[in-house]
C-alpha cells in the first residue's frame, strides 16, 4: 500500500445543483487515505461569485478556477475526480490543464455530449431559471436518487440544493450543454482512472460508465448496488471504499 503522503492529493468536485457538502458524508474516510479538497464551484455554495453580469457559459471556467486553487496552495498535480456536473469539470480539466492531472475519478456522469432530449431539457430549466423558476425540496432530487435513499439522507439534499441561486442554476445547465464530447480525450490517458456508477443511476446509467471504462486504458470500474445518481451521498461507505481501495492499488 502507498502511504499517504507519497500518494497525489484528491479533488472532488460536487454534482449539479449542490455543493462540497454533498462529500460530507465520506470526508473522514477518505481524509484518512489522502490529502482531500471538496472545492464549491463558482456560484455554488462558499464558491467565487458568478459576477453580475455573469460570464459566458463555459465549464473550462470552473476547471480554470480548481487550477487557481490549486496553484494557491502549491499543489503541482493532483488525482482530479468529480461526481455528475462535477465530471464534465474534471474532464475540462484535463483538456485545459494535462500536466496537472495525476489521476481521474469519474461517478455518475459521461464523457459524451448531451443529446438533442437533454440539451433541450437544459434549454427549458435555464429559461424557467431566468424567471425565478426552480424545483425545490423533494422536486430538486427525485429524479437523481434511488427509492431506497433513506429520509434523512434526502432532506439534507434538498436542502443543499434549495440554497442554489436561479442565476447559478441558468448558468450551470448552459455551460453543460455547451460541454464538447471528451471520448477521445479519455483513449489518452496514461495515469490510473477510476469510474463509479450506480447501479439504479437513471441519468448516467452503468452501461455508460461501462462505454467510459472500455475506452480509458486500464480504467477501473465499480457499480454500486441499489445506488442512483449520488453515489457520495447515497451510499457514503460503498464510495469511499471503492476510492480507498483503488488509491491503495494505484498509487
Amino acid at each position: 500500500m502507498t502511504s499517504r503522503s507519497m500518494t497525489p492529493p484528491l479533488v472532488l468536485l460536487h454534482a449539479f445543483p449542490f455543493d462540497s457538502r454533498l462529500f460530507d458524508p465520506i470526508r473522514s474516510a477518505v481524509a484518512a487515505t489522502v490529502e482531500l479538497s471538496t472545492p464549491d464551484l463558482r456560484g455554488f455554495g462558499a464558491g467565487p461569485a458568478l459576477g453580475d453580469p455573469p460570464p459566458e457559459p463555459d465549464l473550462g471556467l470552473l476547471a480554470d478556477d480548481c487550477i487557481a486553487g490549486l496553484d494557491a496552495t502549491g499543489i503541482d498535480r493532483a488525482i482530479i475526480g468529480g461526481v455528475s456536473m462535477g465530471g464534465y469539470v474534471a474532464l475540462a480539466l484535463l483538456r485545459r490543464h494535462p500536466e496537472r492531472v495525476a489521476g481521474l475519478v469519474l461517478a455518475d456522469t459521461r464523457s459524451g455530449p448531451d443529446d438533442v432530449a437533454a440539451l433541450d431539457r437544459r434549454r427549458v430549466a435555464a429559461e424557467r431559471a431566468d424567471r425565478g423558476d426552480i424545483a425545490s425540496g423533494a422536486d430538486a432530487i427525485a429524479p437523481l436518487i434511488a427509492d431506497r435513499t433513506p429520509p434523512a439522507v434526502r432532506a439534507e439534499l434538498a436542502r443543499i440544493a434549495g440554497a442554489v441561486p436561479p442565476a447559478t442554476i441558468a448558468w450551470a445547465q448552459r455551460a453543460m450543454a455547451a460541454r464538447p464530447d471528451s471520448t477521445v480525450l479519455l483513449t489518452t490517458v496514461r495515469f490510473p482512472v477510476l469510474i463509479v456508477v450506480g447501479e439504479r443511476d437513471g441519468i448516467t446509467p452503468p452501461e455508460v460508465a461501462r462505454q467510459m471504462a472500455a475506452v480509458a486504458p486500464g480504467a477501473e470500474l465499480v457499480e454500486l448496488a441499489q445506488v442512483g445518481h449520488l453515489t457520495p451521498a447515497e451510499d457514503p461507505t460503498g464510495f469511499a471504499d471503492a476510492l480507498n481501495g483503488w488509491l491503495a492499488r494505484r498509487y
